[in-house]
């Protein structure tokens, strides 16, 4: 029972660590109207965000891995809260880019640790539908994102952030006092590695190098998808902000939420016969998500690009629920958070930099429609990448 309770304490934790970050990117006509800046700086707002939450997840992850992880998870939730709180009182785009980089570096510890506890938590076959219910956190997050541009619109750019602040804030001190880790598991018990022996670890498996590969390649297009998506709606298709910014992230979200749990639960299922199968369930979803971009970024229908938008966030989402149980078949039981910062890193310094290369695109006069037929095609090799990794550790648990 306590293991899915878990799972629900970190779910608004995660939905908080989306919305948080991402709803700066439905607010854009209201953000510039206060603060004056061009569309490269715009996207490096989310870009800086990215590098910076990038190059502090592998020692995050290491913290997770040689700390509490409840104290880490419950940290991080407290500096982020108010770094958003902060936001929403910067009054020049510097004072935004330096907060948005500090609340990188607070957001960096959450996601391996969170992942590597409900690891800890469910070692069975709950693991992916588990990991999966968490992730879908993430999704409402992502979709409530949307929320951004319409108070924008209502209210004043500021005011969501202020909201959102306080209110992760209160829910910090809450977990203080019902979060807690899991027994851990022999292998994890064992004596710490330091940072360099897990990096070492890591890099020894050659599975590890393609992970690092394909969650690179879905970190660019993903984060092209999140971060321009509802500009394209909106000037593509003539819709107001407020309206762009819900379809964007209401249509995908609610889509990748359908999809962690059916990723989840059927790789679960699947996974009693074959231990490949948390590997070939994300592979069939990426096959699927790929024609979907393709479909939603040359349409001229709104109706289709939205039915595109849809089908690319349920069959991208099934690598979400699978990715942290890949990562336990594939390495040292000890350095699970600490493999999950070094994807993150990969991923997030791909993904800023295809959010900037956004901007660079509109601001010279190219449409953002190319830029998604490139994530479409980086979608692709993913899926090639994927059938490539062979599981060291089929359990999910090693033994030392």
């Amino acid at each position: 029972m306590r293991a899915w309770l878990v799972v629900g304490l970190l779910w608004v934790v995660a939905l908080l660590n989306y919305l948080d970050r991402v709803m700066i990117t439905t607010m854009r006509s209201s953000l510039l109207q206060a603060v004056p800046m061009s569309d490269a700086q715009f996207g490096l707002l989310t870009s800086v965000f990215l590098w910076v939450y990038a190059l502090l997840s592998p020692f995050a992850g290491y913290l997770a891995d040689r700390f509490s992880r409840s104290g880490v998870i419950v940290g991080s939730l407290l500096v982020w809260s108010a770094l958003t709180w902060l936001t929403g009182h910067a009054k020049t785009f510097e004072q935004l880019l330096v907060v948005r980089a500090l609340t990188g570096i607070s957001e960096a510890t959450y996601i391996p640790a969170a992942l590597a506890l409900i690891a800890d938590y469910h070692r069975g076959h709950t693991r992916s539908l588990a990991t999966g219910i968490h992730m879908t956190g993430i999704s409402v997050g992502a979709g409530l994102g949307g929320l951004g541009g319409w108070l924008a619109e209502r209210e004043d750019w500021s005011y969501a952030f202020s909201l959102f602040g306080i209110f992760g804030m209160v829910y910090a001190v809450l977990l203080l006092f019902l979060l807690r880790d899991a027994p851990r598991s022999i292998a994890a018990n064992s004596p710490n590695t330091g940072l360099v022996e897990a990096m070492r670890s890591l890099f020894r498996q050659g599975a590890f190098f393609i992970m690092l590969g394909y969650w690179g390649l879905l970190g660019m297009a993903g984060w092209a998808v999140v971060g321009w998506l509802p500009t394209y709606l909106k000037e593509h298709f003539q819709l107001t902000q407020g309206a762009a910014g819900l379809s964007a992230t209401g249509y995908l979200q609610a889509a990748t939420l359908a999809g962690l749990l059916v990723g989840g639960a059927w790789a679960d299922r699947w996974s009693r016969s074959n231990e490949r199968a948390r590997i070939l369930v994300p592979f069939i979803g990426l096959c699927v998500a790929a024609p979907a971009v393709l479909i939603m970024a040359t349409t001229h229908v709104l109706a289709l690009a939205i039915a595109g938008l849809m089908l690319y966030g349920f069959g991208n989402s099934f690598i979400s629920s699978n990715m942290m149980p890949i990562l336990c078949m594939v390495v040292d039981a000890r350095c699970r958070a600490t493999g999950y910062g070094v994807l993150n890193l990969c991923s997030c310094v791909v993904g800023g930099l295809s959010l900037y290369a956004g901007g660079a695109l509109r601001d010279a006069q190219i449409q953002l429609s190319q830029l998604f037929l490139w994530s479409a095609a980086a979608i692709l090799v993913c899926a090639g990448l994927m059938l490539l990794v062979k599981p060291a550790h089929p359990t999910g648990e090693t033994s030392i």
